[in-house]
């Protein structure tokens, strides 16, 4: 998400009237979207902004809100996936070059570069082996209209891995990106802003592993046969 020092009204639609139509819009009615005087907006996917005090619509679809962050978004279920900075996603390694990884977020969009450092306590000689076609766990570290996406598997300011690298073994099922948005939310908003329950529910009864990424894939490793109890060993931050 990016991060704007912009404290005044902005044309937008009220959550209840976001545009749908098949073709992005342009919000009109002004609304103050937070009482925040001094937090910067963090504006999120399907929202651009134009200097100096402008925040246009670049999808179709209902406008959320977050006050505890000061956040704005459009939420999307169908269409093409965007990176957005600060978004975890599961993408899949294309190829190497010398010192980074081209991996494939989605089908359509231009491969993310992964540099081959860019993992926890990663070094020339500790760095992961990844070959084509080998799933990665990242964060979009830098994502725009007119170049192409950068990933990142270590916390910026922790440099830890937080869970986020290398995935082996498992299973991958593609997901709207609705639903996506909905398995990522954290426990304490599952039931105001429509999560799901139901991977705590699979986790009082199955041991597993899971990584959300916001592109629309699930992974899923399920550990050996006969493993049941413990608890979920979830890698995404919802």
């Amino acid at each position: 998400m990016e991060e704007f020092a912009i404290y005044t009204r902005f044309s937008a639609p009220p959550p209840c009237q976001a545009p749908r139509s098949s073709s992005p819009a342009t919000p009109s009615p002004s609304l103050l979207f937070s009482s925040h005087t001094t937090k910067p907006l963090t504006l999120g996917p399907g929202l651009r902004h134009i200097p100096p005090s402008t925040i246009t619509a670049a999808l179709s679809g209902p406008l959320h809100t977050d006050p505890r962050k000061n956040a704005l978004w459009i939420e999307n279920n169908g269409g093409r996936y965007i990176p957005v900075q600060g978004d975890l996603v599961i993408c899949s390694m294309h190829h190497s070059s010398v010192d980074a990884y081209h991996c494939s977020i989605t089908p359509y969009t231009a491969p993310a570069t992964l540099p081959q450092l860019a993992f926890e306590g990663a070094s020339k000689k500790t760095r992961p082996v990844l070959a084509p076609g080998a799933l990665v766990y990242a964060r979009v570290s830098v994502a725009g209209k007119h170049m192409e996406p950068e990933l990142e598997c270590v916390h910026p300011g922790t440099g830890k891995a937080e869970g986020l690298g290398p995935l082996k073994g498992g299973m991958v099922w593609d997901v709207s990106l609705g639903m996506a948005r909905r398995l990522l939310l954290p426990a304490s908003k599952m039931r105001e802003q429509g999560g799901l329950v139901l991977l705590e529910l699979l986790a009082e009864k199955v041991r597993f592993e899971i990584a959300v990424g916001r592109n629309g894939r699930v992974w899923v490793d399920g550990g050996c046969e006969g493993d049941a109890g413990g608890g979920e060993g979830g890698r995404g931050d919802g």
